[in-house]
């Protein structure tokens, strides 16, 4: 039976360690765990913690950790996916599955078609939002590193910044990804829900982004970086 799994932002080492509120809540009250059960924290450093519950309460929940672990190694492949900004549950689900998918950063993009218009404080809710969506896809996929997703950027912005040996915009006419070569880094630019507009594809292939396709049928925002990042991983990472 697998053990629970629990990311903390608290470096851990072996001994005692009190969770977090709110993690508190959800183990005792939520998953309804007792003291004595097993658990497994993780804090994103690459090594794991196994332990048991010493002591479970409404608000204090204690972990002892006995044993260090290996984590799970990243994939070879570094891949930063910036995703075009879409709503609700579609962004969740295409930061869940890149996350699953062993991408190393997200960038919410916001380019002309986007639906989605977020001023500072809703912007700061949703990264927080994101990163927690993030971080709960590490505890059950059984990955020991969290992505970074950044703030949402201007398309300009980030297609400035960028860095990769790959930068590849997804386009239904184009060569398909088997025809590039194995890089180390890779940049995947994601269009939203209507798709970039024909100046934003060339904008990307000013800054150095070539057009890869997935197949003969248009995917929706959120399944595409699903198709294109488990093929990238089965081409040059870890599948």
């Amino acid at each position: 039976m697998r053990l629970p799994r629990f990311f903390t932002d608290t470096p851990l080492a072996l001994g005692s360690i009190e969770l977090p509120e709110a993690q508190a809540h959800y183990i005792g009250r939520v998953l309804r765990l007792a003291q004595g059960d097993a658990v497994q924290l993780f804090d994103g450093s690459g090594v794991e913690y196994r332990g048991s519950l010493a002591e479970v309460g409404k608000k204090r929940v204690v972990a002892y950790l006995a044993e260090q672990l290996p984590g799970q190694a990243d994939s070879p492949l570094a891949i930063h996916l910036g995703q075009g900004l879409s709503r609700g549950e579609r962004m969740d689900w295409a930061i869940q599955k890149a996350t699953e998918l062993g991408v190393r950063e997200i960038t919410p993009i916001v380019s002309e078609r986007c639906e989605v218009r977020l001023n500072d404080e809703r912007a700061d809710k949703r990264l927080a939002h994101w990163r927690q969506v993030a971080i709960s896809a590490c505890e059950q996929c059984g990955r020991s590193s969290v992505p970074v997703v950044h703030p949402p950027l201007p398309l300009e912005q980030w297609l400035r910044q960028v860095q990769a040996d790959l930068k590849l915009v997804l386009h239904p006419v184009a060569e398909p990804l088997a025809s590039h070569a194995r890089p180390g880094r890779l940049a995947f630019l994601v269009g939203p829900e209507g798709g970039l507009a024909s100046a934003e594809v060339g904008q990307a292939q000013a800054h150095g982004f070539e057009p890869a396709r997935l197949g003969p049928r248009v995917l929706r925002t959120e399944t595409a970086p699903v198709v294109a990042l488990a093929l990238a991983q089965q081409l040059w990472g870890d599948f």
